[in-house]
C-alpha cells in the first residue's frame, strides 16, 4: 500500500486541528458572594455590568476595564468607564436597559433591590459590599478569581501596592497631628464614618482617634447633639453635591468650627475618600494632608 503526501491544504487543516485540541478547555468557576450565594460559571464573565462604583474601579484596578459594558449613574472613574451605557443606580436600577447588554455577570452591593429581579430574568448576580479593609481585600481577591486575572495583574499585588501607600501616608504625617480626634461625615444626615468603616480604619492607622465608637457601626446615622458632646478637634465632610454647608444646630460652638479645623471635600476628593476600592490609597493621603493640615 502506497501512502500519498498530504497537499498543502489539507496540512494546514491537520495542523489547525492539532493546535485546538492544545488548547486547555476553559477552567469552570464557582465561587461564593457576600450574601454567601454560591454562583457557577462555566467560563470567566466577558460581560459585566457594574452597579456600584466601588466595584468598577475595583475591576479596573484589576486591568479588567474592557470587561465592562454598562454602569450605574455614579460610576466615573477610571475616565474610559464615563462612554459606557448608564442603566440606573442600585436603589433604581433600569432593569431593560441591563438585559439588552446581556451581561455574563451583574456586580451590585447586597442592599441593591435588582438581585431578585434579574436573577428572575436569568441574569447572575454577584452582590459584593465592602465596609472594611479586610472586605475591600476580600472583594478584589473574588473578582480577581472570578475574572481569573494573572497573578501579574491579581488582587495580592493591588492589595500591598494600598497597603503600603497607606502607610506612606501615615509616615508622612507630623508628630502634632497624630492623635487628633476625627468626625468624618459622610453624607448629609448627619451620617458617619464610624471607626469599624473602612474610612475609620484609614484614619486609626493615620493616628486619629475616630470619635465614633465601633459599638455604633460602620456607617451610623447621627444626632447632630452626638457630634456637639464628642467636640472632635477636627471635622471631615465629604460633600460630593457641593450643597451649601449648614451647620447643624449647636454645630456653631464646637471648637473645630469656631477655629477653622474642618476640611470640606468637593466631589472629586469626595468620591476618592468614600469609596472602598483601589483608590483607598489616595484617600489616604488625602486625609493626611487634612490632618496635617487642620490638626491642633
Amino acid at each position: 500500500m502506497r501512502f500519498e503526501p498530504l497537499k498543502k491544504p489539507a496540512l494546514a487543516v491537520l495542523w489547525a486541528v492539532l493546535a485546538l485540541l492544545m488548547v486547555p478547555a476553559a477552567q469552570a468557576i464557582d465561587i461564593t458572594d457576600a450574601r454567601g450565594r454560591q454562583l457557577h460559571f462555566d467560563h470567566a464573565p466577558q460581560r459585566i455590568v457594574s452597579l456600584l462604583p466601588s466595584l468598577t474601579e475595583s475591576v479596573c484596578g484589576l486591568n479588567q476595564c474592557q470587561r465592562l459594558v454598562g454602569v450605574d449613574r455614579y460610576s466615573n472613574y477610571p475616565e474610559s468607564v464615563r462612554a459606557l451605557p448608564q442603566v440606573g443606580g442600585g436603589i433604581d436600577p433600569n432593569i431593560e436597559a441591563i438585559v439588552a447588554l446581556k451581561p455574563d455577570v451583574v456586580l451590585l452591593a447586597i442592599s441593591s433591590r435588582a438581585s431578585d429581579r434579574l436573577e428572575a430574568l436569568g441574569l447572575k448576580v454577584m452582590a459584593l459590599e465592602p465596609k472594611t479593609h479586610a472586605d475591600v481585600r476580600r472583594v478584589l481577591d473574588t473578582l480577581g478569581r472570578l475574572l481569573e486575572v494573572p497573578d501579574a495583574d491579581g488582587a495580592a499585588r493591588l492589595w500591598r501596592v494600598i497597603d503600603a501607600s497607606v502607610q506612606a501616608a501615615a509616615q508622612s504625617l507630623p508628630a502634632h497631628a497624630r492623635g487628633a480626634r476625627v468626625y468624618f461625615e459622610v453624607s448629609r444626615g448627619p451620617y458617619a464614618a464610624g471607626s469599624t468603616s473602612f474610612i475609620g480604619e484609614t484614619l486609626t492607622r493615620l493616628g486619629a482617634r475616630n470619635v465614633v465608637p465601633p459599638t455604633l457601626g460602620p456607617f451610623p446615622r447621627l444626632n447632630p447633639e452626638y457630634v456637639v458632646r464628642a467636640n472632635p478637634d477636627l471635622i471631615m465632610i465629604g460633600n460630593r453635591s457641593m450643597q451649601a454647608m449648614q451647620p447643624y444646630p449647636g454645630w456653631n460652638g464646637l471648637r473645630a468650627i469656631r477655629e477653622n479645623r474642618i476640611c470640606v471635600f468637593g466631589p472629586d476628593d469626595s468620591d476618592v475618600v468614600v469609596r472602598p476600592g483601589p483608590r483607598m490609597a489616595e484617600a489616604a493621603r488625602i486625609m493626611a494632608q487634612c490632618l496635617a493640615d487642620k490638626a491642633p
